[in-house]
């Protein structure tokens, strides 16, 4: 097990670049819409959790643990590329997230900014970054670094990987309500044509398809606020392992569960 707590913050910066960098470039297709595998989700999403207690065990700091979390997203991105996941979701922090204490949560600010720079070198393997939040709050050099690898990799198409940041389902769905009041009120939207099409495409990145499968890590078996419009019909899996220790196999497994499932949204099975 390595030690997160010795390190300083260069030496673990370096240590996730060469992560990523050392990876196997995997570039895949994006598929289509008729042709995606049998039993493959499209949309992948895993709620991080587990990096506090995972640092409570080994008497470390809560900021130790999530640099510890941290380091377990290469694994992860890695496997989820060579397993063609089209769309690659990541709860990173919520907007309730801000009631922890101010110095967690000012190290979080820090290493998200260095989390974003640093996973800008997997646009070299065709990933997309997205960022999914609010921009309230956030300290200026975060919210610039998550622009920019942004920016500096919109074109690419192998996977997106939507960092899901300062992020809260209901404040999501509240945006998208608030864009549709405000069409309506400017006279440019009949209320009465609002639909569940019409009210996706005012969400944040309306393109982002709907979450098939959901992992969320330590034990906890809720969403949490995550997602909420797009896990409607998600497929839910609930491990005890902590954050930090979870693995690329550990998720292939998940995923060979995943293609055991049956998908009826809404539909019965056998005669009525």
């Amino acid at each position: 097990m390595f030690e997160v707590g010795a390190w300083r913050v260069p030496s673990f910066k370096r240590l996730l670049q060469a992560s990523v960098a050392g990876a196997p470039a995997v570039v895949r297709q994006r598929r289509g819409p008729h042709d995606e595998a049998p039993g493959r989700p499209r949309h992948l999403a895993i709620i991080m959790d587990g990096n506090g207690r995972w640092a409570a065990l080994r008497g470390l700091s809560r900021t130790r643990g999530h640099q510890a979390g941290v380091l377990a997203l290469p694994r992860v991105v890695d496997t989820a590329l060579e397993e063609g996941i089209e769309h690659l979701s990541l709860f990173f922090f919520s907007t309730e997230n801000w009631n922890r204490p101010r110095g967690e949560v000012a190290a979080l600010m820090r290493l998200t900014a260095q989390l974003a720079d640093v996973f800008r070198g997997y646009g070299e393997r065709g990933v997309r970054l997205r960022w999914l939040g609010s921009e309230a709050r956030l300290p200026r050099a975060t919210l610039a670094a998550l622009r920019r690898a942004e920016d500096d990799t919109r074109d690419n198409s192998a996977m997106t990987l939507a960092f899901c940041f300062n992020h809260g389902g209901r404040e999501e769905i509240a945006r998208a309500a608030t864009s549709l009041a405000r069409a309506s009120a400017d006279g440019a939207l009949d209320p009465g044509l609002i639909d569940e099409a019409l009210f996706t495409r005012h969400l944040p990145h309306a393109d982002l398809p709907d979450i098939d499968m959901l992992v969320r890590t330590s034990g906890e078996q809720r969403i949490s606020n995550f997602m909420l419009w797009r896990a409607a019909y998600a497929e839910l899996f609930f491990v005890d392992t902590l954050w930090p220790d979870f693995t690329g196999e550990e998720l292939r497994t998940l995923l060979a569960a995943f293609a055991t499932r049956k998908r009826r949204f809404g539909a019965g099975v056998g005669p009525v």
